[in-house]
This record gives structure tokens, sequence and C-alpha cells, in this order.
């Protein structure tokens, strides 16, 4: 079985402004990257479908869903929050962005594909269940966990989240919800200036300081991530894959590289052959130097699809 690549050429079309960092050339560095490093034909292509506002309301409320398409005017834009911001085009996108990960569910779990990324854009995980913020709108990865929990009546699911911001949106979807575990470290502070307070019983969020290396979090992964992951039993991981701890992103002062990334999929990988049968949804996050986003995801990629 491949890998599945989901992607659309409406997450092109969505755009911030001239210097907004979450821009269409994300995708475009990418998809050269896959050209250059000639793993392109072993990955089955996608493209991702409009979704629904029944699956929109898997963990969004109906007042923000209206207050996002409220947003939507013809040869405008519209200022959510001072870092995000609305053209005609991003509400498509958006959905389109959902659309992905709810086809992931549906490729992996049918056994089309042994696992899948997303590569569309916008973003999703700092979108709260009644708030879009931090470039995002509508969250991927949640939407995506809380269908493969309610369609294919799983009893466990696992979200990692590597982005270097935490992921405060999926953290308010499922805190306190049993069936989903939720690991991931965050530069601290760092936007979304989340409180540092004690874990709830099924979040294993570890803040740490600015120039944080790969070794400490390969230390970290090893040491807390896994363990929980093998007491947890997942039957699906989901991975919120930012880029942006990379030590050549500016949006972060984080120091992962590329093979540090490579490792981290691959622990992943392992707990999924092992309580999983290999099921994996990633969804991309942050990522902002474009040539440090595009090498990393190829490195996730190159894991993901047993290239390494």
């Amino acid at each position: 079985m491949s890998t599945a690549y989901i992607s659309h050429r409406d997450s092109l079309e969505h755009y911030m402004g001239e210097y907004h960092p979450e821009s269409p050339d994300r995708v475009k560095a990418i998809e050269d990257q896959l050209i250059l490093s000639r793993i392109e034909p072993f990955l089955t292509y996608l493209d991702a479908p409009l979704a629904t506002e029944s699956q929109l309301e898997l963990v969004h409320t109906k007042e923000h869903i209206k207050n996002i398409q409220m947003f939507v005017h013809e040869n405008e834009y519209r200022v959510i929050d001072s870092d995000t911001k609305m053209n005609p085009h991003s509400y498509q996108a958006a959905l389109r962005s959902v659309g992905a990960s709810i086809t992931a569910v549906d490729k992996v779990m049918s056994g089309e594909v042994k696992n899948a990324f997303a590569c569309t854009r916008p973003p999703g995980h700092h979108a709260e269940p009644n708030r879009a913020m931090g470039f995002c709108f509508f969250n991927n990865i949640a939407i995506a966990a809380k269908y493969a929990l309610e369609k294919y009546s799983l009893q466990r699911v696992a979200i990692i989240d590597f982005d270097v911001h935490h992921g405060n949106g999926t953290e308010m979807a499922f805190k306190d919800d049993s069936r989903v575990l939720m690991c991931s470290f965050f530069q601290h502070p760092l936007y979304p200036y989340s409180e540092v307070h004690e874990n709830s019983p099924n979040m294993l969020n570890t803040p740490v300081p600015a120039y944080t290396d790969g070794k400490v979090i390969r230390q970290l992964v090893e040491t807390q991530w896994l363990p929980k992951l093998r007491e947890f039993k997942p039957e699906f991981i989901f991975i919120s894959a930012g880029f942006d701890a990379h030590r050549e992103d500016e949006l972060g002062q984080m120091g992962l590289v590329e093979a540090d990334y490579a490792w981290i999929t691959r622990q992943l990988m392992n707990i999924a052959d092992e309580y999983s049968h290999g099921r994996i949804v990633s969804c991309l996050e942050g990522g902002y130097h474009l040539s440090a986003l595009a090498r990393s995801v190829v490195a996730h990629l190159k894991e993901l699809a047993d290239l390494g």
C-alpha cells in the first residue's frame, strides 16, 4: 500500500497579503521539492473535496461556521484577527483543508492507502470550536479525529502535534475526552501564549524554551510520548505536522532539522504498526521558511512511504 498525498489547487487561492508568511508559496515549495527529491511517483495523489457543514459541526459551533461564512465577500478582504485574513477564496480553501483530512481518514480506513498526508492550507490547529485565529479557520486535524471516532466507531485515537506553536484549538476540542490522547511540545512563551498548567489526563503537552534542539526533543519523545502512547494503544494516529520548529524558521526559535522530523515520524510509525494497523493521517500545519519547510515535508513523507 502507498502513501496518499492529498491537496487541491484551491489551496493556492487563499491569500492574506504580500508579506504574510502563510502564503500559497508554501504548497508550491513543497511540490517543487517533491519533484526534486524524485519521490512523487511513489505517492498516490488525490484531490481534496469540499467539506460539508455537518462535518465542520463535528468540532465547531453553528455560530462559528456562520460567522466565517459572513466574511465571504466578493473582491474584499476581511480581517479575522491581527494575523488572519480572508479573501473571496479563503472559505473554499478552508473547506478543502477539512475535506482533505476527512478523505485521508476514509482512504486509510478502507485500506486503499497505508497512510496519508494532507498538503492543504489554511492550517487548522489554532481554530477553536467557536473561534478562528492564528491563520486557522477550521480545525482540520480535530475534525478528522472526531470523524474517525464517530464514523468508524473507534475507541482510542492519538493526536501528535509537533508544530512550534501550541495547538490550543485541538486541546480545547478534546480536553477531558478519554477517547483522545494528545501529545505535543511547543515553544513557550510563544503564540498563542497558552497558559502552562497541569495537563488534563488525556493531554501530554510539554512547553520547551527557545533554542531547544533535536537532541532534547528526541529524548522527550522517547521518555514521555512513546510510553504514554504504548499505554494508550491508539487505534489511529493523527499528526498536526507543523515544521516551524526548524532551526531556519523565523516564526520560532527552536533547533530541529529534517533528520529530527524523519526520526519522530519513524517512531510514530512504529507505534502505529504495533497498535493502529499502521493507520496515520498527517495534516500540514506551520512551516514558513520555504526551503526548510519543503525539505522537512519530504523527510516526513519519505518515512511515511517507507522510502527513508
